[in-house]
């Protein structure tokens, strides 16, 4: 059985939530803002060369490539929930937020342009 997936209705709406005011919005609405977005960047960026993740709320395996089974993944992107859900809305660019170490990136892959802002 698959994980389940977060309808469009229910993401954009905590989407719109978690980004009009992130502190203001529930730690539930953040959570499924941030999943949602990585999942809309999964189905976009099919593969498992590359790992999201986002502590504490998920983490996705993404873009076509060379993919790992086990342990730690070569290609690794990692930023906070606020950092993601403005990377994947527009608000903060690649280039910004590597220059900025609000995203940490490890791997040869591990690059996100072109795949963000992702499509909601």
């Amino acid at each position: 059985m698959g994980k389940a997936r977060i309808s469009e209705t229910e993401g954009a709406a905590a989407v719109a939530a978690a980004t009009g005011d992130f502190d203001s919005a529930s730690r539930d609405t953040r959570a499924t803002a941030v999943r949602y977005l990585l999942q809309v960047l999964a189905d976009a960026a099919v593969g498992n060369s590359v790992e999201v993740r986002v502590p504490p709320f998920g983490a996705v395996q993404c873009i076509e490539g060379p993919g790992h089974t086990r342990g730690t993944p070569p290609n690794v992107v990692e930023m906070d929930a606020r950092s993601w859900l403005e990377l994947a809305t527009g608000t903060l660019t690649w280039a910004e937020g590597i220059a900025t170490a609000r995203i940490h990136a490890s791997g040869q892959r591990a690059d996100l342009t072109g795949y963000v802002p992702v499509a909601v």
